[in-house]
């Protein structure tokens, strides 16, 4: 159906736009006031959702378990390191680290739930990868893996260490340096808040769990910004409280929501590949309302992106027409549930 389709890209086209919303308002504010902006009061806005539709609430300490242990790992290490990382790395390297996240849920996956991933899976995630990288990597990176002559890749290497030694360097600057490791960090926690979120969804509605983990994950975050950080919102205007109310609301109640109920009912590893589709939204709108220019190897990303994600999602009917390998139904171990996006 065209409308569940929509619906099962919304949440990385409000991702990707929230993402476009949030660009000007950084230099006003702080990051882990922003991430628990980004939170707390979504999670109140899903809760809300919930009561008036008639969704019950957690009935069992199991159930608050999980939505606690899901609500540190998705949400509060989740924002935390993202937010930390977003002050020492680039937005579009960031943005690559983050999307870089499928091939986490991928490895999980298989080993939890027995997903089959196949062939075309595991091609479609490399070829997602590669384009996301197109789209987010510094141009000099580009330039200079397009050009090996050109040894200036834009980090920082010392002329004086041996070549044997020069990427180990780059490496170990680049991560603990340049904030890599705290974006590592944050895509693996993502992953396995997708992951978790299946179990969570065994005891208690989705919708409900995503409402009430942003606020568990939220409140840890707005105490680290009262201890760490100051002006938080005095610097803010009309329009950048407009662009944080947008984040929150469209970005975060609304994507979430979306994301972790489909997440509870198919194959995490074909909704997470639709993730490569959020720096992608995020490139086209940014080049529509702020006049970000893409280079040519950027439209080759957004093509390579679209490529990837066909093949993971098609990935069964593709071995099938092929008779690569017969075609598999993607079983929920957990539920018992076999549906497919």
């Amino acid at each position: 159906m065209p409308f569940a389709s929509l619906l099962l890209i919304a949440p990385f086209f409000l991702w990707g736009t929230a993402m476009v919303a949030m660009k000007g308002v950084m230099p006003q504010t702080t990051p882990f006031f922003v991430a628990g902006v980004r939170l707390v009061p979504a999670g109140v806005f899903v809760l809300l959702f919930c009561l008036f539709t008639g969704r019950s609430q957690p009935r069992t300490l199991l159930a608050w378990l999980w939505i606690t242990l899901f609500g540190f790992v998705d949400a509060a290490l989740f924002q935390g390191f993202l937010a930390a990382g977003l002050v020492r790395t680039d937005a579009g390297l960031g943005s690559v680290m983050i999307d870089s996240q499928p091939l986490a849920v991928a490895v999980l996956s298989l080993l939890i739930f027995g997903e089959k991933i196949g062939l075309w899976g595991w091609l479609g995630l490399g070829i997602g990868v590669f384009g996301i990288s197109l789209i987010g990597l510094p141009n000099e990176w580009i330039m200079g893996l397009l050009h090996p002559a050109n040894k200036d890749l834009g980090l920082g290497m010392l002329a004086d260490f041996p070549q044997e030694f020069t990427d180990v360097k780059v490496v170990i600057s680049s991560l603990f340096d340049r904030g890599l490791w705290l974006m590592l960090l944050a895509a693996l926690s993502m992953a396995m808040g997708t992951v978790i979120s299946r179990f969570v969804s065994r005891h208690v509605d989705p919708v409900v769990a995503t409402g009430w983990h942003m606020i568990l994950g939220g409140i840890p975050l707005f105490a680290l910004s009262a201890i760490r950080e100051t002006q938080q919102w005095q610097n803010l205007d009309f329009s950048s409280w407009m662009a944080l109310s947008y984040a929150t609301i469209f970005g975060s109640a609304i994507a979430y929501g979306l994301f972790f109920y489909f997440a509870s009912r198919g194959s995490l590893t074909s909704l997470s590949s639709l993730t490569f589709l959020t720096p992608v939204f995020a490139l086209l709108f940014g080049n529509l309302f702020l006049s970000e220019m893409l280079q040519p190897h950027q439209w080759l990303g957004v093509s390579l992106t679209l490529v990837s994600i066909y093949l993971v999602n098609q990935r069964d009917k593709l071995s099938k027409l092929l008779k690569l390998q017969p075609a598999t139904e993607i079983e929920d171990k957990v539920g018992g549930n076999k549906e497919t996006f």
